[in-house]
């Protein structure tokens, strides 16, 4: 899980006697293996209560396979259980960890949903083509989330490799971006993320 690897440096690397302060006694292992979590990591229990007092910062990535000439050829949504039971679309989304860089967030996060093999190729720059704000009060906004107020920094992101699905993803589908642009599909991918998929085709230059 590539969480902090560039805040948690191996024996060898140039910065390797950079202080970090809370982060000097955490090693790589300790990351990877699940021990001696970082300072700013909560349980269940302290997320849970954090996320009713503060907006959460989140990205979402709207994942892309491009042809050679570097226009959107399909995008795609990923097939999961939604609250009600029903089969729903949704997008890869994250929340942004303590002390994780956006780059990081994009990375780990497509892992997460999309397997490690997915091989996304991270933006140059980390300027969104929008920020969406949910409210998990319905109505608030155009986008919804039950859990929290969150903050979303919103990315296209190409995929190079093969994505598979992972943890509660049913399968991972690719669409035609015209198809995807259209009312029906967005209608399909609930709580304003059809929103996001159609804002971000249209920032890719599709039309």
């Amino acid at each position: 899980m590539a969480v902090l690897n560039d805040e948690v440096p191996e024996d060898d690397d140039f910065d390797a006697n950079r202080k970090r302060g809370e982060f000097d006694h955490i090693t790589p292992d300790d990351v990877v293996n699940g021990s001696g979590n970082p300072p700013g990591w909560l349980n269940d229990s302290e997320l849970s209560r954090v996320r009713g007092e503060i907006p959460m910062p989140y990205v979402v990535v709207v994942p892309v396979h491009t042809d050679q000439d570097g226009r959107v050829a399909q995008v795609g949504t990923l097939l999961a259980v939604s609250d009600d039971g029903s089969i729903a679309r949704t997008v890869v989304a994250g929340r942004v960890r303590f002390h994780e860089t956006i780059r990081d967030a994009i990375r780990r996060s497509v892992a997460h949903d999309l397997g490690d093999l997915a091989l996304p190729l991270i933006p140059t720059s980390v300027t969104p083509f929008m920020v969406a704000e949910f409210f998990p009060t319905p109505g608030a906004s155009e986008y919804y989330d039950s859990r929290q107020h969150a903050i979303a920094l919103c990315y296209v992101v190409p995929m190079a490799g093969d994505c598979t699905p992972q943890d509660e993803t049913l399968d991972i589908e690719w669409s035609d971006p015209q198809v995807a642009m259209g009312p029906d599909f967005c209608e399909q991918v609930p709580n304003g993320c059809g929103r996001i998929i159609r804002a971000g085709l249209m920032w890719a230059g599709v039309v």
